[in-house]
């Protein structure tokens, strides 16, 4: 019992759709569901400027990406120079002195303080006290099929 040429190449013109969904099918499974990072299991990893514990980096069931760490600035420094992305993107305070650029205008921003970098907005973070700062950065791109709105 054989395989006809004909049933071969119907078989080869389903192939692309087969091998797609089989795809799509391997990427949800990576989708991040509920999770607990608890403080004392995140390993930190030094840095040229402090160190770094690194949460995620993950799709979930409603963006394409969520990205969160953590970060421990030293005194004196900054994260990396003002820059722009199309991610969106949120700064809780933990412990330390800091100033955040935001809508043109370095604020001053200290533990509980909360930061909203919008999409495509100007932005920067420094440690403007004389001890390490300490703050979670939770940041996410959009779906695909959306594009970002202005304000």
């Amino acid at each position: 019992m054989g395989i006809t040429r004909r049933e071969a190449i119907a078989g080869l013109a389903v192939l692309p759709a087969a091998l797609g969904a089989l795809a799509s099918a391997s990427e949800t499974e990576h989708i991040m569901g509920p999770t607990v990072f608890n403080w004392n299991d995140m390993k930190p990893e030094k840095t040229a400027k402090g160190e770094v514990r690194s949460l995620c980096k993950s799709p979930t069931a409603t963006v394409d990406q969520l990205e969160m760490h953590v970060t421990t600035l030293n005194p004196g420094l900054e994260s990396h120079p003002p820059h722009r992305h199309l991610n969106e993107e949120l700064i809780i305070i933990r412990e330390g002195e800091c100033e955040t650029l935001s809508d043109g205008k370095w604020v001053k921003v200290g533990p509980g303080s909360v930061v909203f970098n919008a999409s495509n907005s100007l932005h920067g973070f420094r440690n403007v006290g004389a001890t390490p700062a300490t703050y979670h950065v939770v940041n996410w791109s959009p779906n695909k099929n959306t594009s970002p709105k202005s304000s």
